[in-house]
């Protein structure tokens, strides 16, 4: 017969455990002892379910649990984890042997110094500057973009289906539903294999190889300083990164993070300044012709980013976040892992993000053959117009809100088509990613923190995009900078 696994704590936390489960009367699937344990960490889903089934003990059971936080200055979570955690390494001592290591082996030194300020934030910049700019920017939205739009799409495939779709079909509504300037295959297709495709796909790989190295952890380490003041703390920095990928996944893992304030707070910085992947590269290729424009750029997301979330975390109440997290070792990345890892999440952009873009598109041509799109269009002309931007920008706001990329896109048409000047295309690209998130997006922000949050976030956003992007406008004309 195996012998039980325990784990004993200091007196104070025992004590506490032995009153709860004296406390707890109602039939648990788990032991008395697990749901104490549990009820001192404050887990969410177990204090409600004992608030239901403990109906006249529950006030008791809850002063215990605020008498025990208040004998310890760290979270109680933090402080039972931490028993554990040394329980684990007695267990490991006893039945593994560990062949010492140098500690001055370049994993441990490169390890320390990706953690320490001075030099991990170099790192990041070389990290961010070659995996995102370089690779992600320049390669899959400069290289691999230009030739299948120009070459592929507009050389052969939408001139074919728009001879094809024109001459088979005699209605030019459906005409225009397939083919044509807002067609499903025209537009929807177009965006999503030639522009956004590439530029998620090269993200995807960037981000597979800077996870399968174990760089994340460290990276938290890194900021969560930073993080602190923004009401966050540097577990957060998962979904942040994952938001650069899709903010729609991302919203869904920030739920990971452990009090509904960090939940609220990353939500809101997630919809508000973090671009998905392929609007993320689609602007880094735009911008990336003038080196001033992009440094101009990155500077503004960055202030917005930490001022809203600054204001945020004075604004918002809740308890103040805590942070611990294991380190796992530095290696190099398995070439297997990163092409799994890789692989499985274009599989999911397929299946997931391409219906979008032809529901996009779909929506577009309602918009257009009923007359609404036109009427929204003009709605936001004189608004666009305070931003300094030409009347056409307009569609882009209108493009972003079904997709985020979508409207990043046909920012990539006006430039192309030269309608917009430098400083047009920085505050057009800066508004555009503060701008309200995409429907699905948005959808899930209901899900997760409830139509009334979801609707004043999207209230808020709408706000703060158009004015970040008047006080931009206004701030280089002043200055005369990208005339």
């Amino acid at each position: 017969m195996s012998k039980q696994l325990s784990v004993n704590y200091e007196d104070t936390i025992e004590n506490s455990i032995n009153e709860i489960t004296e406390a707890l009367k109602g039939d648990y699937i788990l032991s008395k002892r697990s749901i104490a344990l549990l009820l001192l960490q404050e887990d969410e889903d177990v204090v409600n379910m004992v608030k239901d089934q403990e109906v006249n003990n529950f006030h008791s059971i809850r002063d215990i649990i605020k008498e025990t936080k208040s004998q310890f200055e760290k979270p109680l979570s933090y402080v039972i984890s931490i028993y554990r955690q040394n329980k684990v390494e007695e267990l490991a001592d006893s039945v593994v042997t560990k062949k010492e290591t140098s500690n001055n082996s370049i994993s441990n030194t490169l390890s320390k110094l990706t953690m320490n300020p001075i030099t991990g934030i170099p790192i990041l910049l070389l990290v961010v500057y070659f995996g995102l700019y370089k690779f992600v920017g320049v390669f899959g939205a400069g290289t691999v973009v230009d030739f299948l739009e120009a070459n592929i799409f507009e050389a052969y495939i939408n001139p074919f289906v728009d001879k094809i779709v024109n001459g088979l079909i005699p209605w030019h509504w459906l005409q225009d539903l397939i083919a044509n300037e807002y067609g499903i295959i025209t537009l929807g297709f177009r965006y999503a294999i030639a522009i956004v495709l590439p530029i998620v796909g090269a993200f995807f790989l960037v981000f597979s190889i800077i996870e399968d190295s174990g760089y994340l952890p460290r990276l938290a380490m890194l900021v969560d300083r930073v993080f602190k003041k923004i009401g966050l703390n540097g577990r957060a920095v998962i979904p942040m990164v994952l938001g650069f990928g899709c903010d729609t996944m991302a919203t869904m893992v920030s739920r990971t993070l452990e009090t509904k304030r960090e939940r609220v707070i990353a939500t809101l910085l997630l919809a508000l300044a973090i671009p998905c992947s392929a609007q993320l590269g689609v602007i880094l290729a735009l911008l990336s012709g003038n080196k001033i424009a992009l440094l101009i750029w990155i500077i503004f997301m960055i202030f917005v980013f930490l001022f809203i979330g600054y204001l945020a975390s004075k604004v918002i109440p809740g308890e103040k976040p805590s942070f611990y997290m294991e380190v796992p070792p530095l290696r190099m990345p398995r070439i297997s892992n990163v092409l799994s890892k890789t692989y499985t999440r274009m599989q999911w952009y397929f299946i997931e993000i391409i219906p979008l873009f032809i529901f996009a598109s779909v929506l577009i041509w309602i918009g257009n053959i009923t007359g609404l799109f036109d009427m929204i269009v003009r709605g936001l002309e004189p608004v666009v117009g305070l931003l300094g931007l030409p009347k056409e920008t307009s569609k882009i706001f209108l493009f972003g809100f079904f997709r985020r990329d979508y409207g990043a896109a046909g920012l990539f048409d006006l430039q192309k088509d030269s309608i917009l000047n430098a400083r047009n295309l920085v505050v057009s690209a800066a508004t555009l990613t503060l701008f309200v998130p995409c429907v699905a997006q948005f959808a899930v922000m209901i899900k997760e923190r409830g139509w009334k949050t979801a609707f004043i976030m999207g209230a808020f956003i709408i706000v703060v995009a158009f004015g970040s992007g008047y006080i931009l406008n206004m701030i280089l004309s002043t200055l005369g900078v990208l005339g």
